[in-house]
């Protein structure tokens, strides 16, 4: 007949199976016990327990739960087990392709490069101690460390080492991975420098002959700017922190309209950053203008929509033609006069018409004016003949522009 299953059997089949545990010698005996265990967790499943009783002195949350009691001492069963399986070959191998990942996805310094061959040098002589090998490095780059770990890696699980009968190889060679992993642990990273050497790695430094301003950076920002060697100056701004010093990388890239900044300004720019949409005016790609179009429109912040509007004259695309036009009507006559001005720097004669209107009909002279001024510089007839009829406009900027005519 089946043995009921009560606390009480259970309880007992937890106590052999804990003294096989403690007597188990080999992996096939962890093997009895993990059988064991399992069997013990599926009766305890099944099992009618009886519900916690409160004895007279306790509340009934602190009642003892006779299937949570057992749960937990399955468990602890279970944690000791693993803890006495091992140390395994595939233990080795994973240590040892971490190791290569690690130099493979890190960035070093020259230093660090150099420090690293050290450790997989020391790994490769112990492993050839431990396992009989004759590997060698095949290199001393970090790429060539990495190939030879591949070939540690490998030499691990071409030895088919038993985790009973080779239980000391496997230990040996897991400390020496450990060994392998600090070393490379302190290897000099990239990260590791601070800004300053970074950048002097870079030779950022190297057209200074004197430090001529403070900070040097600054210095040798003017010196790149002068140059016409943008790059440089991209460095600095990834890498100094201080907004002094972003806000002198920025206007040296505007003041260059360095092409090479296209993809940081338009990174800026997308959050909305004014200095960065200024630089893409310099800059002058089509690339920009689609962004930029979308800023035109944004009524809420008019600083903004003046920052944009000037950009997108001076990369002078027809594209934004339309969006610019639509900011005549603006009821803020500083958007209104910057429009004016942006149509006449992008050139397209569909604007002459809204412009014409602006001239006869806008409220303010400096948006007439500015509208005059858009026409002359569009500059065609029609364009011209909008103009001339205000040589003795009531405004005097509105007057100086007709007069440009004749």
């Amino acid at each position: 007949m089946t043995e009921p299953l009560t606390e009480e059997s259970l309880d007992e089949r937890l106590d052999g199976a804990e003294a096989a545990l403690e007597e188990a010698e080999t992996e096939s005996d962890l093997d009895d016990v993990s059988a064991t265990l399992v069997s013990i967790g599926d009766d305890l499943e099944e099992a009618d327990l009886p519900e916690p009783e409160a004895d007279e002195d306790e509340d009934e949350e602190e009642a003892e739960d006779p299937r949570e009691r057992l749960e937990s001492r399955l468990s602890d069963l279970q944690d000791d087990l693993e803890s006495q399986r091992g140390p395994y070959s595939e233990d080795v191998i994973e240590g040892i392709e971490e190791a290569g990942t690690t130099i493979d996805e890190t960035r070093w310094t020259e230093t660090g490069e150099a420090e690293l061959v050290a450790p997989v040098e020391a790994f490769i002589e112990r492993e050839n101690e431990i396992l009989g090998t004759d590997l060698g490095l095949d290199g001393e780059e970090p790429a060539s460390l990495v190939t030879t770990l591949e070939s540690a890696a490998a030499a691990v699980g071409d030895a088919s080492l038993d985790p009973d009968e080779d239980e000391e190889e496997i230990a040996a060679l897991l400390d020496a991975v450990e060994e392998l992993q600090a070393g490379i642990e302190d290897a000099e990273e990239w990260d590791d420098l601070t800004t300053r050497e970074k950048l002097a790695a870079h030779g950022f430094y190297d057209v200074l002959d004197h430090r001529k301003d403070y900070p040097p950076e600054w210095h040798a920002i003017k010196v790149y700017e002068k140059r016409g060697e943008a790059e440089p100056i991209l460095l600095a701004l990834d890498q100094l922190g201080s907004e002094f010093m972003e806000r002198h990388c920025i206007e040296s890239l505007t003041r260059m309209g360095a092409v090479e900044a296209l993809d940081v300004m338009t990174q800026r720019a997308n959050k909305r950053d004014k200095p960065a949409i200024t630089a893409l005016g310099k800059i002058g790609s089509d690339d920009s203008v689609e962004m930029l179009t979308e800023y035109a429109a944004s009524d809420g912040d008019p600083k903004l929509q003046l920052v944009t509007l000037k950009a997108l004259g001076e990369i002078g695309s027809e594209e934004a033609t339309q969006a610019v036009a639509d900011r005549l009507t603006s009821e803020n006559p500083e958007v209104r006069s910057a429009a004016a001005r942006s149509l006449g720097l992008i050139g397209d004669t569909r604007a002459i018409s809204p412009l014409s209107d602006v001239l006869e009909d806008d409220d303010a002279d400096s948006v007439r004016a500015s509208a005059a001024w858009a026409l002359n510089q569009i500059g065609t007839e029609d364009a011209l003949e909008a103009v001339e009829p205000y040589a003795d406009d009531r405004a005097f900027l509105v007057q100086s522009e007709a007069r440009k005519v004749a």
